[in-house]
């Protein structure tokens, strides 16, 4: 596909599909556009249908018929059977060479699964990884493809036109290797987010009941650290949220929101991904069971009493709540950076993908939900030359030594002693004590273990496995 005839077919127009429809036909390319529902289509012509080469179609027949072969078609159905449905309906109108790109939050094994049973009928699969909301899917996403790689390449001129700038001069779309590398990437990627959301939250959360900061207090907090080292679009929007008022009431729109929050898989999935392969991400677990938790306000509701028993303040007040909480933020952000790098670590070597680590923050970069400032580092450490990568890990790490860190402890003292939970802060400071530790106490596990089930244990002083009979 050349930039000269740049086409697209998007199935599925809701908020997502329809902005990336609108993203490709304004940079150029013919859309052939189709949804279940006929209204839907009808719909999306008339808001939109001025905006670019769009041809709407109402049976898949039609849809297919349109485009040039090698046909690529973009589906934008919920994650799951509905998208091997759509498969399924769309088989008996495809050729030979066309290609099938599934931009959901899929399983990444489904994704595996459809590309095997594709190819086998010589029809391209590609999972897409899609971030940015639905903003960035009309202005400019960050996309992480997998799968075929010769359909990436016939079908990267009009993603590169669509993705977002990266920072640099390219653009954040960038093929991540076979199979389910892209839906497995972007996995990983909104388990990140849930934890950086999550610690966001406890940090509102501390500086409201501790430190009796206002929502116009949290405006203000947030636009200073968005303007320096914890600048990035999660920071950026919640400075925003904290500002907007209800336009019926005009009381601030955050007290009015329930807090009850959902979690529609992709978290829960990173957590089981993790467990499979033998990665600790404890914050991104922390920040799935803090959803799960939320979910049942009626329980909350009659455990709940007014005055929970806590302990005095354990450390004077040397700085403020927010201050404490700037640089916990800053350092169990870099440490949700660090869970997230080590689990793609290991399923590249796990499913043999080869991922490109400077290829994968480059591309989140810009566009995607996770982007920072703090991820540039990550960014430029990867992309280094082996002879500066340890130079710059250590400038990483030195942000947290010092106070910071002295901060960082502080907070979560005063926070259990005050009966406010902080799961995702202190999961991240555990993960950063655990390992930096030389030893460790899981000898004492290894020992009951062997003592009831003889299960073994290894030595430190000698090879081999061993098993005693610990009664005396």
């Amino acid at each position: 596909m050349t930039s000269q005839n740049l086409q697209l077919g998007v199935i599925g127009l809701g908020t997502m599909g329809a902005n990336l429809a609108r993203n490709a036909a304004r940079n150029k390319a013919k859309v052939a556009v189709f949804n279940r529902t006929k209204e839907k289509v009808d719909a999306f012509m008339v808001a939109h249908g001025s905006e670019g080469e769009f041809v709407p179609f109402h049976t898949l027949k039609d849809f297919v018929k349109a485009l040039k072969k090698p046909r690529p078609i973009l589906l934008m159905v919920k994650a799951g059977d509905a998208v091997d449905i759509v498969m399924q309906e769309l088989l008996p109108f495809l050729e030979k060479g066309d290609i099938l790109l599934d931009g959901g939050n899929s399983h990444f094994r489904d994704t595996q699964r459809r590309e095997k049973e594709l190819a086998e009928k010589g029809i391209a699969f590609l999972g897409l990884g899609v971030s940015g909301g639905e903003e960035g899917a009309l202005h400019g996403p960050s996309m992480m493809p997998g799968g075929d790689h010769h359909a990436y390449k016939k079908i990267e001129p009009l993603l590169k036109k669509m993705a977002a700038n990266d920072g640099t001069g390219g653009k954040c779309v960038s093929y991540l290797g076979r199979g389910g590398a892209g839906h497995f990437v972007k996995m990983v990627h909104n388990g990140i987010e849930y934890g950086l959301m999550q610690l966001i939250a406890e940090c509102y959360d501390l500086m409201k009941n501790i430190g009796h900061s206002s929502n116009e207090d949290f405006a203000k907090i947030f636009d200073e650290w968005n303007a320096a080292e914890l600048q990035s679009f999660l920071i950026e929007i919640t400075a925003q949220i904290f500002a907007k008022k209800d336009p019926e009431t005009g009381d601030s729109l955050i007290d009015l929101v329930s807090d009850v929050a959902e979690q529609k898989g992709t978290g829960k999935w990173t957590t089981e991904a993790a467990m499979d392969l033998g990665v600790a991400i404890p914050t991104i677990t922390a920040a799935v069971d803090a959803r799960i938790l939320s979910a049942d306000p009626l329980q909350r509701k009659q455990l709940n009493t007014e005055n929970p028993e806590s302990l005095p303040e354990p450390y004077p007040e040397q700085k403020s709540i927010a201050e404490l909480c700037r640089s916990a933020l800053l350092l169990s952000w870099l440490a949700t950076y660090g869970q997230g790098f080590g689990m793609l670590m290991a399923a590249s070597k796990e499913y043999q993908w080869n991922l490109s680590f400077p290829e994968i923050t480059r591309i989140w970069g810009g566009g995607c939900i996770i982007r920072s400032s703090l991820l540039t580092r990550f960014r430029d450490m990867f992309a280094a030359p082996d002879s500066e990568k340890e130079s710059l890990k250590a400038q990483i790490l030195d942000l947290a030594r010092g106070e910071r860190q002295v901060d960082w402890r502080r907070l979560i003292a005063i926070a259990t002693g005050s009966g406010i939970p902080v799961p995702a802060l202190s999961a991240s400071l555990a993960y950063a004590d655990a390992i930096r530790r030389k030893r460790l106490p899981q000898n004492l596990i290894q020992a009951q273990r062997d003592f009831f089930g003889a299960h073994t244990f290894q030595r430190i002083d000698k090879e081999g496995a061993f098993h005693v009979e610990w009664r005396n």
